[in-house]
This record gives structure tokens, sequence and C-alpha cells, in this order.
């Protein structure tokens, strides 16, 4: 009984800090993208978006999954950039069916439906990137082993001269 509300608060936590990240960043990128409106809106969000799915990226590793293994940035850093696009992918088509397949175009409907498909994408976010990009928990006294060929976080780089 004990272990399964242990692993119930650690998933309470995690969802928490996920939860945390994703406010900060929807600020984040809400942000960028009207400092840099004047260039463009299709500009300023590719740059918005970039931005602050590198931050969601570097904060999700360092606090949401920071106990989990590591396998690599470059890795790591494309699959989460991936499974984002398939997020924004879910939210386009949950949008797509409410408005052209039932019709809907009123801005506050669309809007709730928005919310909604925000919230799929979301929970497809969260259990993606622990399933596929974070990889699996470390135990508490197991130290990270590096991968054969990849540099760790702590090692130095080495110049060849």
């Amino acid at each position: 009984m004990a272990k399964l509300r242990a692993g119930r608060e650690k998933l309470i936590r995690q969802l928490a800090s996920f939860g945390v990240i994703g406010a900060v960043n929807f600020v984040v990128d809400t942000a960028i993208f009207n400092a840099l409106f004047a260039i463009g809106p299709v500009k300023a969000q590719i740059v918005a978006t970039t931005v602050a799915t590198t931050l969601a990226y570097f904060a999700n590793r360092y606090w949401t999954f920071r106990k989990h293994e590591r396998s690599g940035l470059r890795r790591e850093y494309l699959l989460f950039f991936l499974l984002n696009g398939v997020g924004l992918a879910i939210t386009a088509l949950i949008m797509g069916v409410a408005k052209y397949g039932f019709d809907l175009h009123d801005q506050l409907a669309l809007n709730v439906v928005r919310l909604f498909a925000i919230g799929v994408a979301t929970v497809f976010r969260f259990w993606s990137y622990k399933r596929w990009v974070f990889g699996k928990e470390l135990e508490p006294d197991a130290t990270v082993v590096p991968v054969p060929g990849q540099r760790t976080e702590l090692e130095p780089v080495r110049v060849e001269s």
C-alpha cells in the first residue's frame, strides 16, 4: 500500500511540475508572439513556439523528469519537438472536426473546444514524454550510466589536438 501511495504522490508531483512548466511557457509563447508581431504573425509564432518549446524541454528534463535515465540531448530534444508536433496535430484535428464537421462558428464555443483539445494534447504530451523522450525512472539508489559513445552532462568535453 505504501508503494502505491508513493507512486501516486510521485505522479502528482510530476503532473504539477509539468503543468507549471506548461503555464509558464504559454505565457512565454504569448509574450514573444506579441513582442515580435511586427515581423509578421507567422514568423512571430514560429520564433515564439521554438523558444517556448526549447524552454519546455529543458524545464521538463531538469525538473519534471530529472530522475529519469538520460539518452542523449540530441535524441531527447528531437523527439520532444516531434511529439509536440503530434500534440499540435491533435489540437488542430479536434478544432477542425468542431469547426467543419459540426459547423461550429461561435467564438465562445470554439474556445471551449480549444481548451478541450489542448487538454487532450497535454495528456498525450505528458504520456509520450514520460514513455519515449525521458525514458524510465531511475531507482532511488541507482546511478546514471552513460550510453556508450555519448557524453554525459557532467563529463567534460575533450578536445583532441
